[in-house]
């Protein structure tokens, strides 16, 4: 098979991320890369647009969830704490 060398710049930080990516993955960066540019190839632009606009749609729901998850575990610990208190007092009387 012939072989061509394509060459394309990215950040540190993208590097990094597509090394371990591949390491995870047991493949090499250039296998990794082959098969995304496959699968992006084999991919009608006509299905990733409407890829994005699902995720258009969805990402504010998920922004909304995540936000009424950090309130709820936010007040989780609070209850958490005012229980701990209430038994460290509770335990503090018995041992007088």
């Amino acid at each position: 098979m012939q072989t061509e060398r394509v060459t394309f710049l990215t950040s540190p930080d993208q590097k990094a991320k597509l090394d371990a990516y591949a390491a995870l993955h047991g493949h090499s960066v250039g296998h990794v890369l082959r098969e995304a540019t496959i699968n992006y190839i084999a991919t009608p632009v006509s299905e990733r647009a409407e890829d994005e606009a699902a995720l258009a749609l969805i990402l504010p729901e998920v922004e909304a969830a995540v936000a009424d998850m950090k309130a709820a575990i936010t007040a989780m610990r609070a209850d958490i704490e005012r229980t701990c208190a209430v038994v460290d007092a509770v335990l503090a009387g018995e041992k007088r």
